[in-house]
């Protein structure tokens, strides 16, 4: 027994926490206890990962096997992205979505049907699961995909952990050239810009803004927009050529502690903001870069989420349709903008069509995404709860892998399909939602 917490320390339990390799020994733990669920990295943000018993899926950290004729590797479900990465990168492939940061598990991935920046243009992973093999509640393996008990496959896919124990994944991989990326970076001067941007480039691969969130009148909204797709051979410098299948670094700086709580601030916020926004002199820029300082920008920063003090952050991320998707984020932003409730990190970006084989809990819809970082405080409780009514009023939904603070009214309001998992799989997420 001891403290266990996800990525943004909030909320801290007292739990059990147990990993095997073994999967008998997996499939008596499960028969064992009467409620638990799976944890992988801890990448989550808030309690879909935390109960009293929890069973860790690290050591179940194999590959077996990587076919390189068709682009396919299957591995247990403890794999992070980052080690996946060493192994196909070399042979010419990527993986075909990822997230912010590589430091999540395989197994993570499928439960939460993560997306990343081309979800508008390829989707989420769910459409590059070929199979995963799932322990459920009596302790029995079961082999998922489309063909195979496909009820379960799909109910898995963003389930949250809520159907069984993931044991391993088989995952279609996409060709590069290069392990590098072609970007080009365009400062918007307020939403509406960026919003026209997006629409503008929206045939990228690859798009993701960077929000001042803290902005106000004819700068609300200022952003930078990223748009990226995998360069070529002969977009590559002479260094960049001498390896054009590099890896990433696993060099990182490290917060050492705990900032305190003051540190973080409205001032400070801004500070930083203004600076980000005005580090980019022109108005674009294009250059070729690596695939983790695009991808991965705060990997580099080894504990970064201690910045926010011991209190710990929450993550706020929402999506809204398209229809009055403009109106929504500008009533959003300038909430939060005036609350003074600044958010360190603003990401802003679109989703493509709905996923069509999912989970109900899977989060995209077809629309804008936000992700914004607080600090925990009363005051921050009190603005999420009003900035849930302004999603809710535009027909959005917040992502259950960064909540922390929803209530049941809030989720039954969005996730309006009905949703049944075995009672032996529970989070204290899924017990406070009423899933």
């Amino acid at each position: 027994m001891g403290k266990v917490f996800n990525w943004g320390v909030f909320p801290r339990i007292d739990a059990n926490q147990i990993a095997f390799s073994h999967y008998a020994k997996i499939a008596e733990f499960v028969k064992e206890n009467l409620v638990i669920i799976p944890r992988g990295n801890g990448r989550c943000y808030g309690d879909s990962s935390l109960q009293k018993t929890i069973f860790s899926t690290l050591e179940l950290n194999k590959f077996l096997s990587f076919d390189t004729e068709n682009g396919m590797i299957s591995c247990e479900a403890g794999v992070l992205l980052r080690d996946i990465l060493e192994v196909i990168v070399p042979k010419g492939f990527f993986l075909p979505v990822t997230p912010g940061t590589k430091f999540i598990t395989i197994g993570g991935a499928v439960a939460s049907n993560i997306h990343g920046k081309n979800h508008h243009s390829e989707g989420s992973i769910s459409r590059y699961i070929e199979s995963f093999n799932l322990l459920n509640e009596t302790g029995t393996i079961i082999h998922c995909s489309k063909n195979s008990n496909p009820a379960l496959f799909t109910e898995t896919i963003g389930g949250m952990g809520l159907t069984g124990v993931i044991i391993s994944v088989n995952l279609k991989l996409k060709k590069i050239e290069t392990s590098y990326i072609k970007q080009k970076a365009i400062k918007a001067k307020n939403i509406y810009e960026m919003l026209e941007y997006f629409d503008k480039f929206c045939d990228y691969t690859y798009s993701v803004a960077w929000i001042d969130c803290l902005s106000k009148g004819n700068s609300l909204g200022r952003s930078i927009l990223m748009l990226g797709e995998h360069a070529t051979n002969k977009e590559l410098n002479e260094k960049q050529s001498h390896q054009p299948l590099a890896v990433h670094s696993n060099k990182q700086i490290n917060v050492p502690f705990m900032f305190p709580n003051f540190v973080l601030n409205e001032l400070s916020i801004k500070a930083f903001n203004f600076l980000y926004y005005h580090k980019q002199m022109q108005h674009e820029v294009d250059n070729v870069i690596h695939y983790n300082p695009y991808f991965y920008p705060l990997d580099a920063i080894n504990n970064w989420n201690r910045i926010y003090g011991a209190n710990g952050f929450t993550q706020y991320q929402f999506a809204i349709p398209f229809e009055n998707g403009k109106e929504g984020l500008v009533k959003i932003l300038t909430k939060i903008a005036n609350s003074g409730c600044g958010s360190f990190l603003a990401v802003l970006k679109t989703f493509g069509e709905n996923d069509a084989v999912a989970s109900p809990l899977s989060f995209p819809i077809k629309g804008y995404t936000l992700a914004l970082d607080f600090k925990i405080s009363k005051k921050v409780f009190k603005l999420l709860d009003e900035l849930d009514e302004i999603v809710l009023a535009y027909s959005g939904r917040l992502y259950l892998t960064k909540d922390a603070r929803m209530n049941s009214d809030t989720f039954h309001k969005s996730y309006t399909t009905a949703f049944s998992h075995p009672a032996k799989f529970q989070s204290l997420q899924s017990m406070r939602l009423k899933i």
